[in-house]
């Protein structure tokens, strides 16, 4: 399927106001967005800024899983967060985040399940991952990168065949190219919304 690029202007134009959204980046390429925000930010910095990456050279799942992101294929992001919580507790973003993923595909007609902890699937196969990592800080808020990837125009061969036969998409689900920009532009609505900590 052919490439193309995330709007950015109307995902800013559309999240403008809200808490997570309120500065939205796009970057061409970076190791993982997590790292990517991590290497941004300070302890003035504000939560809710998102990095989108329309590839990522290291991107990493759960227990230090490869997760491979296809050149604007898929959506591959992350949030500052800097929730009301212990170290400990951060199961309950990752949980929220795979629940708010699944339920943002049921727009584009995907009936998704969640896998705990952090794995969104359909027929058994991965179609979207949540990774959450916190970082205490010094004489701050904690801080947490909520990094989400969801497989959105991949056709098979776009995946390794490591993978290939666990790893789906949006577009292999529905038969049909989507629009990548509606999907973010959806879920992070959601996620803003259902953000309570």
């Amino acid at each position: 399927m052919r490439e193309c690029p995330l709007r950015l202007e109307e995902m800013r134009k559309v999240m403008l106001g809200r808490l997570i959204g309120r500065e939205i980046q796009l970057l061409d390429t970076t190791r993982s967005t997590n790292d990517a925000i991590f290497d941004r930010i300070t302890n003035e910095t504000a939560a809710g800024i998102v990095v989108f990456a329309e590839t990522q050279t290291a991107g990493r799942g759960q227990r230090g899983n490869v997760w491979e992101s296809a050149v604007g294929k898929g959506l591959w992001f992350s949030v500052l967060l800097r929730p009301q919580m212990t170290l400990t507790d951060s199961v309950q973003l990752t949980s929220w985040a795979a629940v708010t993923v699944r339920e943002s595909l049921l727009q584009f007609g995907i009936e998704a399940i969640t896998k705990a902890p952090n794995d969104i699937l359909v027929r058994d196969k991965k179609v979207a991952g949540v990774l959450v990592e916190m970082r205490a800080q010094p004489k701050a808020q904690h801080i947490a990168i909520l990094g989400i990837g969801i497989n959105v125009n991949q056709s098979p061969q776009d995946f390794s065949g490591a993978i290939r036969d666990r790893a789906t998409s949006l577009a292999i689900i529905r038969g049909c190219e989507i629009d990548r920009t509606a999907v973010a532009i959806s879920l992070l609505g959601r996620l803003n919304d259902s953000y309570r900590w």
